[in-house]
């Protein structure tokens, strides 16, 4: 296994690391706690190490979707495009509730205002739609990358702003068409999208945005779409 080496973290990115996810099956049932670090190591991801996880996708009011470029300190997909937030709910007695997802709503909720600043009565979870889950796998790179089951987030609101510089680099509202633009930039090699938001772009993202009034019947808590 490659050496790893983390003294180019800073405290915060150390700590960070040290949070316990959520260990799951293939079936996202709980089996246990692992640090953020360890589930993203791919030493223990090629031995089937698995974790929950969720994507946001904010738009405002005129429906444009709220995108994040990673910050380059971030150990897995630096620098990437991306969906509004991506992380991990925690092992904590709030975050591991099950009923209705709402343990990775208030995740969700924490996360928004952690990188992007949003304050938390701007976004509370009850107003998030839980649409669907997505299992993937990528490498970042030799040492690191995502294992994951990850909950899709849906939300329309107008929010006030404060990006934390450490966890995000920039960040912009698009259109469709602006999007379509990215991706197509991506497939250029202009600029990097993470997987995750990739998978999703190209197969369902289009098709709920178009549905932003009537998300119900893409509402599927059942499945897991294996990519």
């Amino acid at each position: 296994m490659p050496e790893i080496n983390t003294d180019h973290l800073d405290e915060k990115q150390v700590q960070l690391l040290a949070e316990m996810c959520i260990l799951i099956d293939d079936d996202d049932r709980k089996i246990g706690a692992d640090s953020k670090k360890n589930c993203h190591l791919n030493s223990n991801i090629e031995k089937g190490l698995l974790h929950r996880a969720f994507s946001v996708f904010l738009f405002n009011s005129e429906e444009k979707l709220l995108l994040q470029q990673r910050s380059n300190a971030k150990i897995t997909f630096p620098g990437c495009f991306t969906n509004t937030c991506c992380s991990h709910p925690l092992h904590t007695a709030s975050e591991l509730e099950e009923q209705d997802a709402i343990g990775v709503r208030r995740a969700a909720q924490r996360r928004l205002q952690a990188e992007l600043g949003v304050p938390t009565d701007q976004v509370p979870p009850e107003e998030m739609t839980y649409l669907t889950r997505i299992h993937y796998k990528a490498q970042s790179d030799g040492v690191w990358g995502e294992h994951e089951i990850d909950y899709i987030l849906f939300m329309q609101k107008d929010v006030d702003l404060n990006p934390d510089p450490n966890e995000i680099q920039s960040h912009c509202y698009v259109s469709k068409e602006e999007l379509k633009e990215i991706l197509e930039k991506a497939k250029n090699k202009e600029l990097e999208i993470t997987p995750w938001f990739s998978l999703i772009a190209e197969t369902f993202l289009f098709k709920w945005w178009d549905n932003l009034h009537n998300l119900k019947q893409f509402i599927d808590h059942d499945g897991i779409h294996r990519m």
